[in-house]
């Protein structure tokens, strides 16, 4: 039984070097706002009970920032992206 090929041919892809800086500089900035999440939980708990919005802690609320800003700049990532195939692999 014969296997068939590729369905499409993808060929080069002329945007690939920005697309993996992009992705690294996005994820230094994540780790870095990530890191100042796991700093003050590390030496200064009691930093994170701290009530700041609607009854909830600094903890609840930052971590739910983090999940935000993570759907963000996937969003953002797949739209430079896109742009810069569209642009590149004319």
């Amino acid at each position: 039984m014969a296997g068939h090929g590729p369905a499409t041919d993808w060929g080069d892809d002329k945007a690939s070097d920005y697309k993996e800086r992009l992705g690294i500089y996005l994820f230094i900035v994540y780790c870095v706002v990530y890191a100042a999440f796991v700093v003050p939980n590390t030496f200064t708990p009691k930093l994170m009970g701290m009530i700041v919005f609607s009854g909830l802690n600094l903890a609840v609320v930052y971590g739910m920032g983090l999940i935000i800003l993570a759907i963000i700049m996937g969003i953002i990532s797949n739209n430079m992206c896109t742009k810069a195939e569209d642009q590149m692999n004319k």
